[in-house]
């Protein structure tokens, strides 16, 4: 690794070390960034869209990087801090049946309604008929990104590695939104 990257990472991992929720915070709006550029150039978008870009780096600051620090925080709680087979299986199986569910339904109602800006009914409409295909995906991948990341990932990276995980799932999820969106009402 040269030396101006081993500096970064060094750099880094004080601030995860000295302030780690807001380090966690900014790592996730940074990604989710990043993940929404990759998604509006996928999308053939000719512009960048900058109000959406804000607006979904403000849900990886606000949402993103705090849920994953408290909750990987409580299921090392809940879980006594064990990583045996047994006990990664029940954090899986507890993450993907309360975690998954509600952080894909509220990027989607927050997708629709707070970034492009669509009213409720129809958004709601979308979340009807795009959910479970988005939910059922979640659980093909999810799980074993849990496993890995509770099993051999230590606490205090848990929410990087998923965090550059879910700059992949992002831009699945940015995708999936761009091709349910309605026409705006007029």
């Amino acid at each position: 690794m040269g030396s101006v990257a081993k500096k970064g990472l060094q750099k880094y991992v004080s601030q995860l070390q000295s302030h780690p929720l807001r380090t966690k915070a900014i790592t996730a709006a940074v990604l989710s960034g990043i993940s929404d550029t990759v998604s509006q150039k996928l999308s053939g978008i000719p512009k960048l869209q900058l109000r959406r870009l804000v607006l979904k780096m403000l849900f990886g600051f606000a949402y993103l990087g705090p849920f994953g620090h408290y909750t990987y925080i409580l299921l090392d709680k809940v879980f006594k801090g064990k990583n045996d087979s047994k006990t990664v299986a029940k954090k899986v199986v507890l993450e993907q049946l309360t975690s998954s569910p509600c952080n894909n339904l509220l990027f989607m109602i927050y997708y629709g309604v707070v970034v492009e800006g669509r009213p409720w009914m129809h958004v709601k409409t979308r979340i009807k008929k795009e959910y479970p295909k988005v939910q059922l995906t979640a659980w093909t991948f999810w799980p074993v990104v849990g496993w890995i990341n509770h099993q051999y990932v230590p606490l205090q990276f848990r929410v990087i590695f998923s965090s550059l995980i879910a700059f992949c799932w992002g831009i699945f999820l940015n995708l999936r939104a761009r091709s349910m969106a309605l026409p705006k009402s007029e």
